[in-house]
C-alpha cells in the first residue's frame, strides 16, 4: 500500500471499487464553521457546487440521506414525498456518528455503515461537476453529478425550498 492509499477513505475504496473516476480535494478545517458554505470558500468553488449530506427519519423510523447545495435548505415536504413517506424529522447530531459512521462536517453519501437510500437534489445537474464529503472532515470527491447518483443509486428529485 502506498502513502497516498493509506490516506484514502473508505468512500475513496467504493468510489476505485466501481471504476468512477474523481478528484479527491482537502482543505484545513475550521471546527467553527463546517458548514458546506465554508468547504466551497476552501475549495474556490461555486458554493451551489457543493452538496451537503443531510441524514434524516421518516415517519417509518427509516434513516435516508440527502445531498443538497451547500447554502440550500431542505424542505422537508418535497425530501418526504420523494422518498415515499408521510414527514421527516433531521436525526439528531447525536446519533450521526452511530449511524453513519461519519461525524458532522464529514458525512458522505458513499460508505455509510448501512447502505441507506441516498436522494440527490437536481441542482447537481446544473454542474459538469459537484463536491461532496469524501467521508472525512477537509476532504471532497469532485465527481460528475451522474457518477454520484450511480455510487449512491440515489433518486433524483426537487428537494430544496
Amino acid at each position: 500500500m502506498n502513502n497516498n492509499e493509506a490516506h484514502k477513505t473508505n468512500a475513496a475504496r467504493i468510489l476505485d471499487s466501481m471504476g468512477i473516476s474523481y478528484a479527491l480535494h482537502s482543505y484545513d478545517v475550521d471546527e467553527s464553521d463546517l458548514s458546506a458554505v465554508h468547504a466551497a470558500m476552501m475549495l474556490g468553488a461555486e458554493p451551489y457546487s457543493v452538496f451537503k449530506t443531510l441524514t434524516a427519519r421518516t415517519d417509518k423510523r427509516e434513516t435516508c440521506m440527502f445531498c443538497i447545495p451547500g447554502p440550500a435548505e431542505l424542505d422537508l415536504k418535497k425530501a418526504a414525498k420523494a422518498s415515499g413517506c408521510k414527514s421527516l424529522e433531521m436525526v439528531p447530531l447525536k446519533e450521526l456518528f452511530a449511524l453513519t459512521g461519519y461525524l458532522r462536517g464529514g458525512c458522505s453519501p458513499i460508505g455509510a455503515k448501512k447502505p441507506y437510500p441516498v436522494y440527490v437534489d437536481e441542482l447537481a445537474f446544473a454542474f459538469d461537476t459537484v463536491f461532496v464529503s469524501a467521508g472525512r472532515r477537509g476532504m471532497n470527491f469532485e465527481l460528475k453529478p451522474d457518477e454520484l447518483v450511480r455510487a449512491t443509486e440515489a433518486t433524483v428529485a426537487d428537494l430544496c425550498r
